[in-house]
């Protein structure tokens, strides 16, 4: 597998994006760089200097705090189930949330909720694949890739109510 990455800065944050031939593959902090090894493990990795636009382009608008669909083609890269959950993730619309139970129940899979929160969790596009919008059933923040402050900045970011 070729993944070329390339870093974009939004906000004062650094990120960093794999592409394949196919379409977004990663999207992750640079500060948890070694993430992208453990992610994809065996992959070619090429640098890239710059974001291409199609990429760029809608994450600084929903950095910006745009609403943002991100509609560029994606290359899940993972389990057919994880494939299948992270395709759900993405019909999460901007500013609504979901929980695990109702994504797993979306997916047509209602007893494998915790399945379900572990694909959650594998996501290696976080924001663009948006596991952020996932809550406990209650409305609580669960756990967070990049943290709960990061999740925390994004519900926010996004206008989506939550309970600690």
């Amino acid at each position: 597998m070729h993944l070329t990455v390339s870093q974009i800065q939004l906000n004062e944050e650094m990120y960093e994006l794999g592409v394949t031939d196919q379409g977004a593959a990663y999207f992750g902090r640079l500060a948890e760089h070694a993430e992208l090894a453990l992610f994809f493990p065996y992959a070619e990795i090429h640098e890239c200097s710059q974001t291409p636009e199609r990429y760029a382009k809608p994450l600084k608008a929903y950095f910006a705090g745009e609403p943002v669909a991100f509609d560029f083609p994606f290359d899940f890269v993972g389990t057919p189930f994880q494939q299948t959950v992270w395709q759900a993730l993405t019909e999460v619309p901007y500013g609504t949330t979901v929980s695990y139970s109702e994504l797993a129940a979306r997916i047509q899979r209602p007893s494998a909720v915790r399945a379900v929160a572990n694909a959650v969790g594998r996501n290696p596009m976080m924001i663009i694949v948006p596991c952020h919008r996932v809550l406990g059933k209650n409305g609580r923040l669960t756990g967070y890739r990049g943290g709960l402050p990061i999740k925390r900045q994004l519900l926010q970011l996004e206008g989506i109510p939550y309970k600690e």
